[in-house]
This record gives C-alpha cells, structure tokens and sequence, in this order.
C-alpha cells in the first residue's frame, strides 16, 4: 500500500467559496473530448466489444473477480435479504484502489451472493445549475461516469433469476470488475486505451457506455429513458453527502460506517479486524444469517 499519501476528502465550504463551480464547461468539452476519441477507438474495435470476460492473473493487481461467472451477486434464494455493502471512492484517488485492491474485491470474491453491493463517488454538485466538482479535477469526473455507467447498463436478464418484463442492469461483478480495471491506472484515467481494454476485459458494452458518459442531461427523468453518466454522478454525489461520507474510500456496510482509508491508513474502524477481509466477510455472513 502507498505510504504518507495526502487525504482524498470532500472539498470543505470554505473550498468551495474560493473554487466556485469553475470545473462545468472544462468538464464538458473534456468529457466531449474523451468520448469522440472513444468512439472512434470503439467503432474500430466493434468486433470485440462483447467479448466476455476470460482474463487470467498476471500480478496481484490482476483481480480474480474476472474469473467468477455473471451469476454471481444473484442469489439463489430471491426472497433472500442480502446485505448491504457500499464504497464511496473518488477514481483517482490512490486510496480507492487500495482499498478495493485489499479489500473489497477480494471480499466480494467470497460473499457476492449475499450482499447488495453498490459504488457511490464523492465530489461536489451545484443545486443552481447542472454543474459538478471532483477533486482530482475533470478527468476524474470522467472516471466516476464511466465506472456509474458501466454499472447501470441494461443487460440481458438471467431467465431463471428474473420474471417477464424485468429491467436488468449489468451484473455486478462484471461493474466492479471494470471499476477495479481502472482503478488498477487510476492515475491515467480516462485514456482511450485504458478504458477499452477494461471494457474488453469485463464483457462492458464499450459504445452504450461511451454513449451513457457523453450525455449531457443532469435529469434522470428527463433522459428519454437513455442513461446519462452526469445525472448518475449527481446523483453519487448527492448519495454520499447524504450518508456523510467525505473520504475516499470510506467502506460502509449495512447502512454505517465500516472503516475508512485515508491517506494510506485505515480509521474509523468499528471493529477490530473491520480493515481485513476476514473481517468484513464475516460480518456480511453474521448480518445475512440474522435476516435469513
């Protein structure tokens, strides 16, 4: 893990003031920017953007999460009441890859069955306008809207998971297996190239998700149905500020505060151990046996 590295927390009240919104066409013309170069890489690359995830581990940086099947997350049990487990990170923040480097991919390896697992980002979101703020500045506005996109495409429903008419969304080790893909160079986060061997690697529709992070609709309602990657950081952003949640990554399991990584050491723990995996597994499996 990256010793003494600086915090990555929410930008204070007092920030704000002297940075005021000044990210919004910045962010726009960069996200315009990435996105043409992506579908250019995209419509070159069409053949191949459906492949399904087959990686093999190279280092430890390579997570097995590539090798469990699309089933995983999807209970066998239904009526089971899974357990909630969420990280709000910051994509290019070295915390947030350690974090699911050590910690929550290889614990979602063990229980993805039982938890409801979901990313949330941390940033800044103007209530006047359709603005945001990140505070490893525009690119990593990208990063979030790439990472909530690939969570939230549509995807063909598992028949014997699903009924008739049901809407379903990209399974979640395939999102979380992109999300750590980045997160593994998230100091170059959004190259073309890192983006598209992600999306390859873990079976993403490489030109929805190009077309969910370009969209320029800060209104989930008002998106004719079609994803926006800027309502869905808005709306991330509103969710952590919701729960209190300021640094990246601050783990929270079944709606509270788990552990938080900060400047390379965990605090807040709740428990001791709450910083392994060990720890975290084996609180998701007393959780889930109490309500099951």
């Amino acid at each position: 893990m990256e010793k003494s590295q600086p915090s990555c927390s929410r930008p204070t009240a007092a920030m704000q003031r002297r940075e005021p919104w000044r990210v919004s066409r910045f962010l726009r013309n960069t996200i315009l920017a990435t996105c043409l170069c992506l579908a250019i890489y995209c419509f070159s690359h069409q053949s191949h953007l459906l492949t399904r995830p087959s990686a093999i581990m190279k280092d430890r940086t390579q997570s097995p999460i590539s090798n469990v099947g699309d089933n995983a997350g999807q209970d066998p049990n239904p009526s089971s009441k899974k357990v909630p487990l969420e990280a709000h990170i910051m994509s290019k923040c070295p915390d947030a890859k350690n974090c699911f480097l050590d910690l929550i991919v290889p614990a979602m390896v063990k229980v993805h069955d039982k938890v409801d697992f979901k990313l949330s980002f941390i940033g800044n979101v103007s209530e006047s306008s359709s603005d945001v703020s990140c505070k490893h500045g525009p690119s990593e506005c990208v990063g979030n809207m790439l990472m909530l996109c690939a969570a939230n495409l549509p995807f063909p429903c598992d028949p014997e998971q699903s009924k008739p008419g049901d809407k379903c969304k990209v399974p979640t080790i395939r999102s979380l297996g992109f999300a750590n893909c980045l997160l593994r160079d998230y100091k170059n986060i959004p190259d073309r190239n890192i983006v598209e061997d992600c999306a390859l690697e873990h079976g993403i529709d490489f030109k929805a998700l190009n077309k969910c992070a370009s969209s320029q609709s800060d209104d989930p309602s008002s998106s004719n149905g079609e994803l926006s990657g800027l309502a869905l950081l808005r709306e991330s952003f509103r969710r952590s500020q919701q729960v209190g949640a300021t640094k990246s990554c601050t783990v929270r399991v079944d709606e509270k505060e788990w552990c938080i990584l900060d400047g390379g050491q965990w605090k807040n723990c709740q428990k001791k151990g709450a910083d392994t995996v060990d720890g975290i597994v084996n609180e998701v499996e007393r959780l889930y046996k109490e309500r099951n």
